[in-house]
């Protein structure tokens, strides 16, 4: 009787670790000080207490088709950021994109790129800080090549003399991979495991 609660047990702990790693692999971390967070179909960037509306496009590609946090092509990118935040339309707003070199891909953290010192030398596109008026920054670069990059915004505050900084790791050439399969093949692979242990424990 003691074998089948542990087998239970160690079924149940199975379960509910495989619906936890699918949790992982489908949501995507937000950095300290903000990050992009797709939001009921909505790409929204945050940088502290700022907000932004986000959209990349390759028009070259895909037309006029809205990205997030996956770019599934190399070659012409124009992202957008609509703000949100009447503040920022006000202040110089900064945005670099480096490639990740970090080793993390999304789960890079502000820290992270804060440890590489000069970024420089792993920088593919930097806009220098800019004030829009009209609450839109859009930007264009042509990606050579595939794999991780981090962008880096930055922007002032409306009235104190500091700065805030969040980061948002995105691929490009990545294809736009479905995780709605790899769900239902997770979970109904822990349900068929947790099902025959507890019936092993029942004999």
């Amino acid at each position: 009787m003691h074998d089948a609660a542990m087998l239970k047990l160690v079924a149940f702990k199975s379960f509910f670790y495989s619906l936890f790693m699918v949790s992982c692999l489908t949501t995507g971390p937000v950095s300290a000080g903000g990050g992009l967070v797709l939001e009921d179909d909505v790409c929204i960037l945050t940088i502290d207490f700022y907000s932004a509306h986000f959209t990349a496009y390759q028009p070259e590609t895909r037309g006029d088709k809205q990205f997030c946090k996956e770019f599934p092509d190399t070659g012409l990118t124009i992202i957008v950021l609509d703000y949100l935040h009447q503040s920022l339309k006000l202040v110089p707003v900064e945005l670099r994109i480096i490639k990740d070199v970090t080793g993390l891909g999304r789960f890079a953290k502000i820290e992270h790129v804060q440890a590489l010192g000069d970024l420089d030398t792993h920088t593919v596109f930097y806009q220098p800080p800019v004030v829009r008026p009209n609450a839109s920054l859009s930007i264009e670069h042509a990606f050579a090549n595939e794999g991780s990059y981090i962008g880096i915004i930055t922007a002032a505050h409306p009235t104190l003399d500091t700065f805030s900084t969040a980061i948002f790791p995105f691929e490009v050439g990545a294809g736009q991979f479905d995780y709605t399969w790899l769900i239902i093949l997770v979970v109904a692979a822990a349900l068929l495991f947790w099902l025959r242990m507890y019936r092993g424990s029942a004999e």
